[in-house]
């Protein structure tokens, strides 16, 4: 069986790093970006992305919830989640299997999150 492949998106290298080794140790394959192109961009090219797990503030051409739109749109089946320390979403604006959780997250929490996409 294959690992399920995660792409992290978060512009904090520190926080990319942290996220990318707790879940990689969860067994999950990780790839990271830095932000909502560089994302874009990989899952133009990784039809095996599994879970997209980003923040909602980013530099760039788009922040986290735009991204978790455009995620929606071109790739359906791929679970969405999105966190953020300082900006919750409005009611009712994550996209259809997408889940929100709240900066600082458990890594338990995030990885229990993952499992759906399993």
């Amino acid at each position: 069986m294959s690992k399920l492949v995660v792409l992290i998106v978060e512009d904090e290298p520190l926080l990319r790093m942290d996220a990318a080794d707790f879940i990689a140790e969860a067994g999950f394959e990780v790839v990271e970006a830095a932000h909502a192109d560089e994302a874009i961009a990989i899952l133009k090219i990784r039809p095996d992305i599994a879970v997209v797990f980003t923040d909602i503030e980013m530099p760039g051409s788009m922040d986290g919830m735009k991204l978790a739109h455009a995620v929606r749109l071109g790739w359906p089946p791929v679970l969405i989640v999105v966190t953020s320390g300082r900006v919750l979403p409005p009611e009712g604006d994550l996209p259809a299997n997408a889940r929100y959780l709240r900066k600082p997250y458990r890594p338990a929490e995030v990885i229990e999150a993952f499992r759906e996409a399993a």
